[in-house]
């Protein structure tokens, strides 16, 4: 089941479960049921604190974290491979005794949750989005005997999905009502089923002396911002909803020079890193609601919380845009999806179409051609944006079909899920109707600046913050960088190197801000 070298991997983290814990495994006839005993099997042989057992739950195939002598409350319903490896190995070494990597604070709140919380969550082991809420919910479920947690391999349990019309993943269930879509952190997730605790965290924010440096954004930009401004020994904050930003969607990275090839939670887990080593105090589950500058800047956030900073560089990155058509909205996650890597084996053997004809768009039909049954392409313009080597790979699959000069006007639906989409023939002026069960949203980026809107920032046509070569907007103090920013190109390279120079910026904006004060300071005493 497990080549050598993972097993050689497995067995030496699990020289760290410290107190005894019991696989329970629950069976039926299947092939995926005799694949999971194997692999339970072969997880028992390598540690003598590990028992395995055999007994009916609730889903089958399954298999059940527990300290032994206990009920199971982390459980994985499919085998747990691919991206959710990662989740079981934590899940055996939480479970057994190894303390948890995150903040003290945040697991005493944990702990103090006091009502039954049973977490589900539907996910596809190609998402790489799902393991982090996995992960978040196995730990709380890991610490507090009132929580529990259980893993659904969608395409394993067809009839749950079809039943609950999840067309997306990860999608997490609480005490059997829908908690949440999408990437979740476990701070996000705490702040959900805690709101007292979302009080206390508010009044602390509060309470924080200013910093001298305030970076907003946990992205590619953001990060090498909070680290160039820290590196010059100044107090340095990064705020964000969570780290890694749009990197986070990101599959395959192989232009990220010197570094052949990565993936994007690989990427994102080595910027938060590195921003740790330097101290930096990082703020993440809060999202920015205005900005104000005052005697010095300050920043509010949605939660009610405001912080100060005599430098402020804004890194908040950019999202997917969306169509803006009739039935959009009505039908995301219920067959109008964004990301080709997580939801695509919802569309096995099914017609979907890509809408938007870049890389992006291109890379999702190549990738969605291995599993679905037909892609159509559909693109505004009369060419392809797409490299010329994606274009060639694209039209040489058999079952992708590319339509150039193609508006899309509309998604149709039949209430429940996506039944098919209309575009114009921009060519004849003709209206066309596409029968398919799902349609993938690539048009491009728009930036995460709607909230400085009403601002003084000084923001393009596009919405994107205007900025000189240092980094500089329209306000004193305020730097930007990253796909949030006026920056032609958007890249994870050309994103950290403007995020650098954002943060020098913001130094010399500082050094020279000191040499004002202690000028009109020497003014004033000469009076």
């Amino acid at each position: 089941m497990l080549d050598a070298s993972i097993k050689q991997q497995l067995d030496t983290y699990l020289q760290k479960i410290a107190e005894p814990i019991e696989l329970c495994v629950s069976m039926d006839d299947s092939e995926k049921a005799r694949e999971l005993s194997a692999l339970a099997t072969e997880i028992a042989s390598l540690s003598d604190k590990i028992q395995l057992t055999y007994q009916a739950a609730e889903r089958s195939p399954s298999m059940g974290i527990a300290k032994a002598g206990e009920m199971p409350r982390v459980t994985f319903a499919g085998i747990p491979l691919g991206h959710e490896f990662t989740s079981l190995v934590l899940a055996l070494l939480q479970t057994g005794g190894y303390p948890a990597k995150a903040e003290e604070a945040l697991l005493q709140q944990v702990r103090k949750l006091n009502s039954p919380l049973q977490f589900e969550t539907y996910v596809s082991l190609s998402c790489q989005n799902c393991p982090d809420v996995v992960q978040a919910l196995n730990l709380m479920a890991a610490i507090n005997p009132l929580i529990s947690h259980v893993m659904i391999d969608g395409a394993l349990f067809q009839q749950e999905v079809d039943a609950r019309s999840i067309m997306a993943v990860p999608s997490v269930y609480l005490n059997g009502e829908h908690f949440g879509q999408g990437r979740m952190t476990l701070e996000e997730i705490v702040a959900k089923v805690d709101t007292s605790g979302a009080e206390d965290k508010v009044a602390e924010l509060n309470a924080r002396d200013p910093y001298d440096v305030l970076v907003v954004g946990g992205g590619p930009a953001g990060a090498a911002a909070a680290i160039y401004a820290a590196r010059k020994g100044i107090r340095t904050a990064l705020l964000a909803e969570r780290f890694g930003g749009q990197v986070m969607d990101t599959v395959g990275i192989e232009n990220f020079i010197s570094v052949p090839y990565t993936e994007g939670p690989k990427l994102a887990a080595g910027l938060e890193q590195h921003v740790k080593e330097y101290g930096v105090d990082i703020i993440t589950a809060e999202r920015v609601a205005d900005i104000q500058r005052k005697q010095m800047i300050e920043l509010s956030t949605e939660s009610g919380a405001t912080l100060s900073s005599r430098a402020v560089i804004l890194a908040t990155g950019a999202r997917w845009r969306e169509l803006g058509v009739p039935g959009e909205s009505e039908y995301r996650t219920r067959g109008v999806a964004y990301c080709p890597h997580c939801d695509g084996p919802f569309f096995k053997g099914k017609h979907v179409a890509v809408i938007g004809g870049g890389n992006s768009g291109i890379e999702a039909a190549i990738d969605l051609a291995g599993i679905v049954k037909q892609v159509t392409v559909l693109e505004f313009a009369d060419t392809l944006r797409a490299d010329e080597v994606l274009q060639k790979k694209a039209r040489s699959l058999p079952n992708v079909n590319i339509i150039t000069n193609a508006q899309t006007t509309e998604v149709l639906g039949d209430g429940k899920k996506v039944t098919g989409l209309e575009y114009l023939d921009r060519v004849s002026g003709d209206k066309q109707k596409i029968d398919l069960a799902g349609v993938f949203v690539q048009i491009g980026l728009v930036p995460n600046t709607e909230w400085l809107k009403d601002s003084e920032l000084a923001l393009s046509a596009r919405g994107e913050i205007e900025i000189d070569a240092r980094g500089a907007t329209s306000i004193p103090g305020v730097f930007a960088a990253g796909d949030a920013t006026t920056v032609p190109y958007k890249q994870i390279v050309i994103s950290m190197g403007a995020g650098a120079s954002a943060a020098l910026g913001a130094f010399d904006y500082l050094i020279r801000e000191s040499v004002g004060d202690d000028n009109q300071q020497e003014l004033a005493q000469a009076g």
